[in-house]
């Protein structure tokens, strides 16, 4: 990648189920954001508590968006779980303070956005590393950047 070094990198195949994360219920999207992500960052000896997360996800939490539209669209009661994992930064936020990761946190749709977003994060200062999810690719991956020539 052009203007970055890769520290790490980790994948998780659709195929395999991420183990449960505490916090977060029904869907299996923000326990698999978390697992790939602690696959890539378990790799690093120390983490840098300036590390940005982005997360690259075209579509997000489909399956919690599809059971709250149900359980309004039904008269249904929606748990208030669903309100705090509804938004896609919610688990970031978890991985953040499991990790001790004081970085910004941004949500894109594509690869090339989550790219951009990393270089440019990493070029303003804003971040000295940036672990890029993206669960838009098959297998889910992660991949912790930092700017070429910094490690």
């Amino acid at each position: 990648m052009s203007g970055l070094t890769t520290l790490a990198r980790a994948e998780w195949s659709a195929d395999t189920e991420p183990p449960k994360l505490a916090g977060f219920v029904h869907s299996d999207f923000n326990p698999l954001v978390a697992a790939v992500a602690a696959r890539c960052l378990e790799q690093v000896p120390t983490p840098d508590a300036e590390t940005a997360l982005v997360l690259v996800s075209d579509l997000g939490d489909v399956d919690s968006a599809a059971h709250v539209a149900k359980a309004v669209d039904t008269g249904g009661r929606v748990g208030p779980l669903f309100f705090f994992q509804s938004v896609p930064n919610a688990v970031l936020g978890h991985i953040a303070a499991k990790w001790g990761l004081h970085g910004p946190v941004s949500c894109v749709c594509d690869a090339a956005t989550g790219l951009g977003t990393a270089r440019g994060l990493l070029a303003d200062g804003d971040a000295r590393r940036v672990l890029l999810i993206d669960l838009n690719a098959e297998p889910a991956t992660a991949t912790l950047f930092t700017e070429r020539g910094n490690s």
